[in-house]
């Protein structure tokens, strides 16, 4: 069934994609939150440990390519009409997190 006035689908079949894209995109986002939280947490003992520095930077650029994967099933639902533009809002934020932890926010040795 069409609405005329949005000219959308309306229906069981709208809720049943509205409701899978969105749980698509919560698991992205949650294992992107995830993977960044442990980017910002992993801080080096001292100037001799250049390890943990280098798994910080390793799980930001994870998280980084995470949220640019996540952006781009965004786009893809967005344009179906499955959900709204302010999904965008979401990997944004991520992405600019993992940015910042990867220059600005970087352990300093």
């Amino acid at each position: 069934m069409t609405d005329v006035r949005e000219g959308r689908r309306t229906g069981a079949a709208e809720r049943v994609g509205v409701v899978v894209c969105a749980g698509v995109l919560a698991v992205g986002h949650l294992a992107t939150g995830y993977v960044l939280l442990v980017a910002c947490t992993t801080e080096p003992d001292g100037p001799w440990d250049r390890q943990a520095a280098t798994n910080s930077g390793f799980a930001a650029g994870f998280g980084l390519a995470l949220s640019v994967v996540t952006v781009l099933l965004t786009l893809w639902f967005v344009r179906a009409e499955w959900l709204r533009a302010w999904w965008y809002a979401i990997p944004t934020a991520l992405a600019a997190a993992a940015i910042l932890r990867l220059t600005l926010l970087a352990p300093a040795l």
